[in-house]
């Protein structure tokens, strides 16, 4: 439950920006902050493997009860952390310029969107670091901790963004600002909180386990796979809204809002893939394939149940929902010719987010890899699918669009679901 819970607030933080820029007047400002968000997001979700290669090898090491193991991953993750947003901080012009060649929003947009890429960057060390703080905790069987860490941080982006738009005028540029300054206020908080949960029960790792060649070598191989399924992940995600940019600003904006129901289901689902990755490790590492089995199982009964109540509040409060996020009436419009694609959301894309926390936890991440290009494959296939080869097939470019997303997520899913007999089996062998 404190999984869920601080998930949840992650979609509200997005909510929040995109309500905002929604009443500012102009679409332009709703595509802008879709176009920053994913730009800055590409950065931090291509090291997502911080967190989640964090949490897999942490869990197993406390199921197998080796508390120095613990210590040396949660070092070597934030060493790199570390240095990895350094070095984007540093090289964040040239970063911005290929991913807005890649996004290839139209002028007024592109530049809203670099704006606010410029100024969400500088948070690169502080979120980067926090994510190998909160995937460590999660490892640790700790939820409690994380929740609070991600509702401060959230609550005060929230806070700060509406404050700094809506009453001391600081416009567009507001919204990053409080981004900004909610990461290094979250960094401080999660440090404050692993301090006094390590007093007097962690030992400090020796440098020489730290560069230990065969820690380091499962340390960068179970994570290398997680960075390039990550990076399948964001090239799909990034088509998703560069395509929608290329079919019109008024189709970029209303893809925006419909990604807000995405992403407050997959955050909601989050929550049990990060049990389920905490879980799938900590009995893995133990050896005991019965709670392994029996853990995961309910798992799959508990996301089952979710992705049905999502499918009726979908259903049925469909254009309410979108009232509520924008009031620009093409927008509004358009977004309701979609629905049938909200609606099928969480019935076809739930595989993907329950089967990924069990793969983590294991560190299956190699087979984690393959499904995830495969189902990329068959997202660009449908995506780029040229309707004059085929007149039955034919459908307007955006439905096409959401169809070939959904079928990703459900072949991934699906591919995952396949392998999952074999991998629990070969995890405890």
């Amino acid at each position: 439950m404190p999984a869920i819970v601080s998930n949840i607030t992650v979609p509200l933080l997005g909510l929040s920006d995109t309500v905002i820029t929604g009443h500012l007047g102009d679409e332009a400002y709703i595509g802008a902050i879709a176009v920053g968000a994913m730009m800055i997001n590409t950065v931090f979700w291509l090291f997502g493997f911080l967190r989640m290669g964090t949490t897999g090898l942490t869990a197993q090491a406390y199921g197998a009860g080796d508390s120095r193991s613990v210590m040396v991953t949660l070092c070597q993750s934030v060493i790199v952390a570390v240095c990895a947003g350094i070095a984007f901080v540093i090289c964040s012009k040239p970063l911005l310029g290929i991913l807005a060649a890649l996004m290839g929003a139209s002028g007024q947009v592109g530049d809203l969107a670099a704006e606010y890429f410029g100024i969400c960057i500088w948070a690169a060390p502080a979120q980067l670091a926090t994510m190998c703080v909160l995937g460590w905790f999660l490892g640790m069987q700790d939820t409690v901790r994380p929740m609070i860490i991600s509702i401060s941080l959230n609550a005060l982006n929230i806070i700060l963004s509406i404050s700094l738009v809506l009453f001391l005028g600081a416009g567009f540029r507001g919204v990053a600002y409080g981004t900004l300054i909610a990461n290094w206020c979250g960094l401080v908080l999660a440090l404050a909180l692993l301090a006094r949960f390590g007093r007097g029960r962690l030992v400090n790792p020796r440098l020489g386990e730290l560069l230990d060649f065969s820690r380091l070598r499962r340390f960068f191989t179970v994570n290398a796979n997680i960075f390039f399924r990550s990076a399948c992940i964001m090239a799909v995600t990034m088509a998703v809204t560069a395509i929608g940019a290329r079919i019109g600003d008024l189709a970029l904006a209303a893809n925006a809002v419909l990604m807000q129901f995405f992403l407050f289901f997959s955050y909601f689902m989050d929550g049990l893939a990060f049990t389920g990755e905490a879980l799938a490790g900590r009995y893995a590492g133990a050896g005991d394939e019965r709670m392994l089995k029996a853990s995961t199982d309910r798992l799959l009964l508990w996301a089952g149940g979710m992705a049905a109540v999502f499918f009726i509040v979908y259903a049925a409060g469909y254009r309410q929902i979108i009232g509520l996020i924008t009031d620009v009436p093409e927008v509004v419009e358009y977004a309701t010719g979609m629905a049938v694609w909200v609606m099928l959301m969480p019935p076809l894309t739930v595989g993907a987010f329950i089967f990924d926390g069990f793969y983590i936890g294991l560190t299956a991440t190699g087979r984690m890899l393959r499904t995830t290009i495969a189902s990329a494959a068959i997202f660009f296939a449908l995506a780029l699918f040229n309707p004059q080869s085929s007149p039955i097939l034919a459908v307007p470019g955006n439905h096409r669009l959401w169809g070939a997303f959904l079928a990703y997520l459900l072949c991934r899913g699906l591919f995952l679901a396949l392998w999952w007999p074999s991998t629990r089996k070969k995890a405890i062998a």
